[in-house]
C-alpha cells in the first residue's frame, strides 16, 4: 500500500495528540527513573481507565464528565500512593504494583456483564490513537501547558503535588493513547537516554519518542496494523539504539560530564 495525501492527513491529529503526550511524559519519566517508581504511570493510568469505565456505567456519556470521572479517580491514586510512600516508602515500588494489579482486575469485574465489555477494555488499553480527531485536541493542548509549568516548578510542588501532576497527566493522555502508549511514553525514551550526559538527556529522550510515534503511526497505516502496539515497539526499537549508541560508562550518564 502506498500512501497518499489523504491517508497522511489522517494520522495528523494522531501525531498531534502524541505530542502532547510526549511533551509531559517524557521530562515526567525522567522523574520517575530518578525516584525510582516505575510502575506508577502504569497505576495511574489504570486507575484512570477505571474512572472511565464507571463513568459508562452510570450513563455518563459526556466527554467532560468522563474526563472528570478519571481525573477524580487518578486523583484518589495519587493521595493513596502519597500517603503509603510517607507509611511504607521501603516498599512503595510493590505497592504500587498492587495498586496496578487492583484497578485491572476491578476493570475485568465491572465489565464482566458488558456485552462490549472487551473492546472497551481493549480500547482502554491498546488505545485507539489513529483516530483522535482535532476536536479532542484543545482540551489536552491546554492542560499539557498547565502540566509543563507544573514540571518547571516541581521542586517546590512536593510529593503530593508530583504525584497530583502524574495524576493530571495521565488522566488527559490514557483517553487519547490507551494506557499501553501512556506508560510506554512515559518510560521508554527516558530509559535508553539514562547514559548520556545529562544535558542531553532530554532532547535525545524527545527524538526517540517523536520518531518511535512517527514510525508507528505510518507503518500501521501501510500494513494495517494497530497503531498504538506499533508505537510501543518502535519506541523501543529507537530507544534500544540510541543506547546502544550512547555512552558505556553509567557514572557518565549519572553526572553529567
Amino acid at each position: 500500500m502506498n500512501l497518499g495525501a489523504n491517508d497522511l492527513m489522517i494520522i495528523v491529529p494522531a501525531f498531534v495528540a502524541g505530542l502532547l503526550v510526549l511533551a509531559t511524559h517524557v521530562p515526567l519519566g525522567a522523574q520517575v527513573l530518578k525516584r525510582g517508581i516505575v510502575f506508577i504511570d502504569l497505576a495511574i493510568a489504570q486507575i484512570a481507565a477505571l474512572g472511565v469505565i464507571v463513568a459508562g456505567m452510570a450513563d455518563l456519556d459526556q466527554g467532560l464528565l468522563v474526563q472528570l470521572a478519571a481525573g477524580a479517580a487518578a486523583v484518589l491514586g495519587a493521595f493513596l500512593l502519597t500517603w503509603t510512600e510517607k507509611r511504607w516508602p521501603e516498599v512503595q515500588e510493590a505497592q504500587i504494583g498492587v495498586l496496578f494489579v487492583l484497578a485491572a482486575t476491578g476493570s475485568l469485574l465491572l465489565l464482566a456483564h458488558n456485552p462490549h465489555g472487551g473492546e472497551h477494555l481493549r480500547d482502554l488499553l491498546a488505545g485507539q490513537i489513529l483516530w483522535v480527531r482535532y476536536e479532542q485536541l484543545p482540551v489536552p493542548a491546554i492542560g499539557t501547558i498547565v502540566i509543563a509549568l507544573g514540571i518547571l516548578f516541581r521542586e517546590k510542588l512536593g510529593r503530593l503535588g508530583f504525584y497530583l501532576l502524574f495524576a493530571l497527566a495521565v488522566t488527559i493522555s490514557v483517553q487519547l493513547v490507551g494506557v499501553y502508549l501512556v506508560f510506554a511514553s512515559l518510560i521508554i525514551p527516558s530509559l535508553g537516554v539514562r547514559n548520556y550526559p545529562e544535558r542531553r538527556r532530554l532532547p535525545l529522550a524527545y527524538l526517540a519518542g517523536i520518531g518511535g510515534y512517527v514510525a508507528g503511526l505510518l507503518i500501521s497505516m501501510v500494513f494495517d496494523l494497530p497503531s498504538g502496539a506499533l508505537i510501543v515497539w518502535c519506541l523501543t526499537l529507537l530507544a534500544i539504539a540510541m543506547y546502544a549508541m550512547g555512552p558505556r560508562n553509567d557514572k557518565l550518564g549519572k553526572h553529567g560530564v
